[in-house]
């Protein structure tokens, strides 16, 4: 049986809703759209709440297609309070644009990642924020973060999945590395793979600026992800894939 591994960040190069929404649908965890060239960078959608070009069209797939698991993401309480909103307005503002997102959002599995590209620079009690969202929605909890950062710290939270860019940082090397968390490996190839485990996901790196690449690179991109999730190998002795 096929595993249910690839998905993605979130941002897209593309300006068509439909087509957007159709290539996340082929991943095998499928995710919720955010298109920069219309205007939806994290800082700005946030303005907004709840608004997103592809937010209707991917209810309606999602519904149709009967999804098991997807994946929706919001700008994270830290970089928001870094980027000058105080830490109730932060907080207001995201829970507010996920509770849109979740209204009448239906599939089995929930995963809902806070984007989290500034956390190296926080320097105050970011994971107290994150379960105060977290507490108030029916989802599997992640984090998305770019830099490096004190992954030490990051460990010992409540989150159950940890994404990051793997083609630039092998967190396999930390004390507290893993420490029962699922772990989702942004790659730019199979060797970006240091310790794929049972519950692990495959995503493209951050440092994939849908801004960087058009929308014909989509396949390509899609491609590789699909066919590295082929070339691991689970093993049922070490619960690990090799």
């Amino acid at each position: 049986m096929e595993r249910k591994i690839t998905t993605q960040i979130g941002s897209l190069p593309y300006e068509d809703v439909k087509q957007a929404v159709e290539y996340s649908l082929r991943h095998h965890i499928p995710f919720l759209p955010e298109l920069p060239k219309k205007g939806e960078y994290m800082l700005e959608y946030i303005k907004h709440p709840g608004i997103l070009s592809c937010l209707d069209e991917f209810k309606k797939q999602v519904r149709q297609s009967e999804c098991q698991t997807i994946k929706i993401q919001c700008v994270g309480p830290a970089t928001l309070i870094l980027s000058g909103y105080n830490k109730d307005e932060a907080v207001q503002r995201i829970y507010e644009h996920i509770s849109i997102i979740m209204d009448g959002l239906k599939a089995k599995e929930i995963m809902l990642f806070l984007d989290e590209p500034a956390l190296g620079q926080a320097g105050f009690d970011y994971k107290k924020l994150w379960m105060s969202l977290f507490n108030n929605f029916n989802a599997v909890s992640g984090v998305h973060t770019c830099g490096n950062i004190n992954w030490d710290k990051l460990f010992d939270s409540s989150i159950e999945i940890i994404s990051f860019d793997a083609s630039k940082y092998d967190i396999t090397k930390y004390p507290k590395y893993r420490n029962n968390k699922r772990i989702a490996w942004g790659i730019q190839e199979r060797g970006d793979v240091k310790d794929f485990q049972e519950g692990d996901l495959l995503t493209l790196p951050c440092g994939m600026s849908p801004l960087l690449y058009y929308a014909g690179d989509c396949e390509g991109n899609l491609e590789k992800l699909l066919r590295v999730s082929k070339e691991l190998t689970f093993s049922e002795s070490t619960r690990n894939y090799i």
